[in-house]
């Protein structure tokens, strides 16, 4: 495989990744359950104190249906991404994948929540624009890579593998 196609795939990666979550995070977007599921818990606390509950749990209808959007999405992305670089078999798409996966769960911990998410008032949740200490969480968004992130990268990097050997 090339490394130098993986590299650029990685930083279009990021760049897609990143336009992503700049238009799930447009309007009223942003206060839908799937989105409000990724804020730490005192944020959706402070929030549902002036809005209507909803489900933001792993298990509503809504967060499923956007996890497996982001499943089938990614899937496609990274497919094309293994071809390019020309992986021929399923270890190789597999790890292709996975390894692409964990640099988006790093860039998108270390710079999209540790830097923006934190600093940019269009991130901020009506009535918790106040909470800047909860906004700077880093152990919450670590967590979040660590699981379930490491096991929703798993399930792409098993598609693509599978996906591969069929192709090739």
């Amino acid at each position: 495989m090339n490394i130098w196609v993986i590299l650029i795939e990685a930083l279009v990666f990021a760049g897609l990744f990143t336009i992503a979550v700049f238009t799930a995070s447009r309007g009223d977007r942003k206060y839908s359950p799937a989105s409000i599921h990724n804020y730490p818990p005192d944020i959706q606390a402070e929030y549902f104190k002036t809005h209507e509950r909803v489900d933001v749990s792993y298990k509503s209808k809504s967060v499923i249906l956007a996890k497996s959007f982001g499943i089938l999405l990614f899937t496609g992305i990274l497919l094309v991404c293994s071809l390019l670089a020309g992986a021929n078999t399923f270890r190789q798409g597999f790890w292709l994948t996975f390894g692409l996966m964990a640099w988006i769960g790093i860039y998108d911990t270390c710079f999209l929540d540790w830097v923006l998410f934190a600093r940019l008032p269009r991130f901020r949740l009506e009535g918790t624009e106040h909470m800047d200490k909860a906004y700077h969480q880093k152990w919450f968004h670590l967590k979040g890579i660590l699981f379930p992130g490491i096991l929703f990268a798993l399930i792409p990097a098993a598609l693509v593998g599978w996906l591969v050997t069929l192709i090739r």
